[in-house]
């Protein structure tokens, strides 16, 4: 089973943020940059469909030189090989919308025949939350969002969906097929002092972004302005007895501010 996971490398949650010069996007200078989250999930999913029913795990990159570091991460952690595709330089990739990065992606895997294709849910930065289905749509593949398990069947995959008001759903799909993957399903795994060590002898094939650029096309989206959002302080009281009100507190620490 040959599984391509499409990762992206973001900025730290905790980055300090500033707007460049152009007020179109974020100064990029003294930023630390990070696996996006839900691509991370995508790939624990990958490792764990690998262990179980063995095959190949490929990742899929777009990004500058830097991304090189996410890529071996993802290597380390039990990904059998890699495919970047570089960009010139930090602006490259702003040129593309996800239609744009889409076909850049699509390009580069479709002699991969690969059985199937994980995207995490959304990006941190953008949050888009299209580039996976535009892929699937553009390789012509069954698709479901929203992922937080699959299994592997005899007719092809059974994978369960998040909807709305802690609603979930079954849904069975023949592979090929992509499947963009819900954060929080999952543990994460740590990259072992041996998987950082294979990782420097595995394959990571460069493909330029410019190479690949005749595939995509004019941009239909464009992005005019980005702007910090207005810092506010607020008071919330939280109801309840201790003991709700202790439980409600914990939830808002662990998935609001993020501090535990």
């Amino acid at each position: 089973m040959k599984i391509i996971v499409a990762i992206k490398q973001v900025p730290e949650r905790d980055a300090r943020i500033r707007i460049d010069a152009s007020g179109k996007w974020i100064d990029l200078q003294d930023v630390e940059f990070a696996m996006n989250e839900s691509d991370a999930y995508a790939l624990e999913e990958a490792l764990q469909l690998k262990e179980a029913h063995g095959g190949e795990v490929v990742v899929l990159s777009a990004g500058p030189e830097r991304a090189g570091k996410t890529i071996r991460e993802a290597l380390a952690k039990g990904a059998d090989r890699a495919i970047h595709l570089q960009s010139s330089d930090e602006t490259e990739l702003s040129k593309f919308d996800a239609l744009g990065v889409a076909r850049l992606l699509a390009a580069a895997i479709k002699d991969e025949q690969a059985d199937l294709i994980l995207t995490g849910l959304q990006s941190d930065d953008l949050g888009l939350g299209q580039t996976g289905v535009i892929l699937a749509e553009l390789l012509a593949l069954p698709h479901a969002t929203l992922i937080l398990k699959i299994e592997k069947t005899d007719s092809g995959l059974k994978v369960l969906r998040e909807l709305e008001d802690g609603w979930f759903q079954h849904l069975e799909l023949p592979t090929p097929a992509v499947l963009t993957i819900q954060s929080g399903n999952s543990k994460l795994r740590y990259a072992t002092l041996m998987g950082i060590k294979k990782a420097k002898t595995k394959e990571v094939k460069t493909v330029s972004v410019a190479d690949l650029a005749a595939t995509s096309s004019e941009p239909v989206v464009t992005l005019e302005a980005v702007k910090l959002p207005h810092k506010q302080r607020t008071t919330q009281i939280l109801g309840g007895t201790p003991a709700e009100a202790a439980a409600a507190l914990v939830e808002k620490l662990q998935f609001e501010v993020r501090a535990i």
